[in-house]
């Protein structure tokens, strides 16, 4: 008897392979044998195509059957390949016609009744398609919506095992995407709510108009949480190419939704301090899924008690927080996940936290102690450190009425605009995105501009790669005031911005 093939995706981490589905018939004594790396669930597939290809109403051969799975050196895993492994069996037994199934990738798990069920990662699966060139896919219907985010691919919905037989003899249409419908992204917390703590705020809108990593430290109940949840307010709606990055990875997690399939808002995740590093980085068996960090991408990532989360975990994004990815190690293979956000930790100056620092009863050792699970290179690489004091110190008319987000949100734009467009030609966005040797090479400032920074750098108040992140909030800070480039004051706020004793 002919091959039967048929086509699938292989997800790696984000990057897709096409994968070639072969069934051969005959040659020996009945039984089903697979080859080409499964996992233990893609193992039991057999038994799940089996009675899916019976309950649809389809005989099941009674040969030796082999199932290939093309690249056979690349690991199998999950169960997204039923479909593609039923309908290659049934054209390999003649059941089926092949004509459609050229340029087709088909994507579901079976039911043991025929039923196409929902999996994860259609969305990267089928960019991957699309990129090999394929015209075609076949997908759950629950994941429809998902896949009508593909442009150039021809996408189609499958209920049942038997609607695609169907499809594929020409005897009936499968569903089709409908057409999007635009959603209001949700209101986000409004900045006007929190009362007092002008420096916290100025430093936060610093962090948004950057991309800037921050530092909140002070007593309970002075607004730390308040702040870092009102910063995806104050930041730009994703462009459509960052917000299909972001929705494949949350697609791989499970987490799109049919009301909202694309992602345009900044992502907000904010973990408990008792997460694992598994879950926090990403990890897993076989091949590593996605963590807390790469939700975050392109959003901000907030660590209440920070100093709660362990050195481990809390070092373990230093190398994340320059390279803006995440690189996971396992038995079955190593896979690159994006992790580009803003990180923002809040943190209690002491163990004891009182409200007014008159009234703690911590040991400066322990002082100490507590706050060292910050390391010095973590916090080398926070941008802005800020120390938040008690309300009674301020109160709401010390500095007039607090600006709502949308005063602050078009400020914060239009910095992020010209700084955008002076690294334009360079591919960076924002300035938290610029590296060393360009600040101090096409961009160098004059030395009477840098003299105080430099000093700090002699006698060791800064490291040298403190000395690139001041040269940036400088920068950033030129652009909130309209600035062409930093000026000495710039580089004096941004310098006591790193140099404060926040921590």
């Amino acid at each position: 008897m002919p091959l039967g093939r048929a086509w699938s995706v292989a997800l790696v981490g984000l990057d897709g392979r096409l994968v070639e589905v072969e069934a051969d018939l005959g040659g020996g004594l009945p039984g089903i044998k697979m080859i080409g790396l499964p996992d233990a669930g893609l193992r039991e597939a057999k038994d799940r195509v089996r009675s899916a290809i019976r309950n649809s109403g389809q005989h099941w051969p009674e040969d030796k059957l082999t199932l290939g799975l093309f690249p056979a050196n690349l690991p199998k895993l999950g169960s997204a390949y039923d479909l593609a492994i039923a309908v290659a069996i049934l054209a390999s037994a003649g059941k089926v016609p092949a004509t459609r199934l050229l340029g087709t990738v088909l994507l579901g798990e079976l039911a043991l009744d025929g039923r196409v069920r929902e999996v994860r990662g259609v969305l990267p699966g089928l960019l991957a398609a699309r990129k090999e060139g394929i015209k075609r896919a076949i997908v759950p219907s629950g994941t429809l919506f998902e896949a009508a985010l593909v442009d150039g691919l021809e996408v189609y919905g499958a209920a049942r095992l038997r609607d695609v037989v169907a499809w594929l003899e020409g005897e009936n249409a499968l569903a089709r995407p409908e057409p999007p419908t635009e959603t209001e992204p949700p209101k986000g917390l409004d900045l006007a709510d929190v009362v007092g703590q002008p420096e916290a705020r100025w430093a936060l809108e610093v962090a948004a108009a950057g991309a800037h990593h921050l530092l909140l430290t002070g007593p309970p109940g002075v607004g730390k949480t308040m702040l870092a949840k009102r910063l995806p307010g104050l930041l730009p709606m994703l462009s459509p190419e960052e917000s299909l990055e972001v929705t494949a990875v949350h697609s791989i997690n499970g987490k799109l939704t049919a009301k909202a399939p694309l992602i345009k808002v900044p992502p907000f995740v904010a973990p408990h301090y008792s997460v694992s590093e598994a879950a926090l980085i990403g990890g897993g068996a076989g091949i590593a899924t996605p963590g807390l960090i790469s939700r975050a991408h392109r959003g901000v990532l907030f660590l209440d008690e920070a100093a709660e989360f362990g050195s481990q975990r809390l070092d373990s994004l230093r190398t994340v927080l320059e390279e803006g990815e995440v690189s996971i190690a396992r038995a079955r293979g190593s896979v690159c996940y994006p992790a580009r956000f803003q990180l923002v930790m809040a943190t209690n100056p002491c163990p004891c936290a009182p409200p007014r620092e008159t009234d703690c009863t911590c040991s400066p050792t322990e002082r100490r102690r507590y706050l060292s699970r910050l390391s010095g290179p973590l916090l080398d690489r926070v941008d802005l450190r800020v120390r938040l004091r008690p309300m009674t110190a301020m109160g709401r008319h010390e500095s007039g009425e607090p600006e709502p987000t949308e005063v602050v949100r078009k400020r914060v734009l239009a910095a992020r605009d010209r700084a955008a467009a002076r690294w334009s030609e360079h591919g960076w966005k924002t300035n938290a995105e610029v590296p060393g040797p360009a600040l101090h090479r096409e961009f160098a400032l004059p030395p009477t501009t840098t003299a105080l920074l430099n000093r700090s750098l002699e006698r060791g108040a800064v490291t040298a790669r403190g000395v690139d992140r001041c040269l940036r909030i400088a920068w950033t800070l030129a652009d909130l005031d309209d600035a062409d480039e930093p000026q000495a004051d710039h580089v004096a706020a941004a310098l006591e911005f790193r140099d404060r004793r926040a921590a």
